[in-house]
């Protein structure tokens, strides 16, 4: 399906088929997991992620208390539940083990480097037959591809320079890599650190 254009070329194709899915709304949730209780499956891949603990700024001074990591997102700056403060205060870590959420300035969640595994590669050639790429990456669903150096640090694991830092990005989302003179998707992988 990767030849369409639209989501509405795809829906008519559906409709031509006759597939119940052609009038179906898009789904804003997660759509394979049990009674959308998200936190459950997560608990599951990550346990503690679902565990009480303390908000903390850069330096692990306590500000607060909140439910679980798995309610926070890296850029967060809304619902953290700790008013007060003289400025913006944003996610910049989450920390499971500790079962911290970490918070400080906007300049925190700007990154250039980002450390991606599992790449699955797309290229006519193959990753490793060069040093470096230049790509596109896109970094954050809501965000058009950047330009970016890929680095391939084995077939399966890559750093990607960020020629422009981008904010707001964490481990376990993934990132795309495209063709920067044609837009042709290259392949992707999960981001493991920044």
């Amino acid at each position: 399906m990767g030849h369409l254009k639209s989501k509405n070329e795809t829906r008519a194709l559906a409709q031509k088929y006759g597939l119940s899915v052609a009038d179906k709304p898009d789904s804003q949730d997660i759509c394979f997991v049990p009674d959308g209780n998200y936190a459950a499956v997560i608990e599951k891949l990550h346990p503690g992620a679902a565990q009480p603990g303390n908000i903390v700024d850069t330096q692990g001074n306590i500000l607060g208390q909140h439910n679980g990591v798995i309610h926070y997102t890296i850029g967060q700056r809304r619902g953290l539940g700790i008013g007060g403060l003289n400025k913006p205060i944003y996610v910049v870590k989450l920390d499971v083990g500790l079962k911290q959420v970490v918070v400080g300035p906007k300049s925190m969640l700007a990154t250039r480097h980002v450390h991606l595994k599992e790449i699955n590669w797309l290229g006519d050639e193959p990753l490793t037959s060069k040093t470096e790429w230049n790509i596109a990456a896109k970094v954050r669903s809501t965000r058009p591809p950047k330009d970016a150096i890929l680095r391939p640090v084995s077939d399966s694991e890559a750093i990607v320079e960020l020629i422009i830092a981008e904010e707001g990005v964490a481990p376990g989302q993934a990132c795309v890599f495209y063709d920067p003179d044609s837009s042709r998707v290259m392949g992707g992988g999960w981001i493991i650190s920044r």
